[in-house]
């Protein structure tokens, strides 16, 4: 049985697609909403202030959507989700899950829980999602401690 080709540490992995469309969206509604808030007349600027404030709660929002990744190093992998970031040693991750209809990939850790990773997520671009995890896993095979 052959090798499966690792791909080169570091290496981030993260929904591009998605990012994508959350921070053009998220730029699409701060200049809308602002553009609204300074075009509408007979407002005072404590209002406009808040049609700014507004939109910028929007794409901040979207911002935070969009944090989700996965990176892996020589020295393990940091799991970033929505409010969390949390660094992970080869030999902590047990196995990687990505089964059909799951939102995103779970690692199986060796103190017996379960992190979702929201950095690879079949959504938007479910064979790239594939991809990913099946190199993920790959990795924790190489390096953790099914290492022989």
């Amino acid at each position: 049985m052959s090798q499966p080709q690792l791909p080169a540490l570091p290496v981030t992995f993260r929904p591009n697609r998605t990012r994508a469309v959350l921070l053009t969206v998220g730029t699409a509604m701060f200049v809308v909403v602002s553009a609204i808030g300074f075009l509408l007349e007979g407002l005072g600027p404590g209002e406009r202030l808040t049609f700014v404030f507004t939109g910028a709660l929007f794409f901040g929002v979207l911002l935070l959507l969009s944090r989700p990744k996965v990176v892996a190093d020589e020295d393990g992998v940091t799991v970033v989700n929505l409010t969390t970031k949390r660094r992970l040693a080869w030999a902590e991750i047990l196995k990687v899950n990505l089964r059909p209809g799951d939102a995103w990939v779970f690692l199986d850790l060796s103190d017996g829980t379960s992190l979702p990773a929201l950095g690879i997520q079949p959504g938007v671009a479910k064979e790239k999602a594939i991809r990913d995890a099946r190199a993920l896993r790959d990795l924790v095979e190489a390096r953790g401690t099914h290492a022989g």
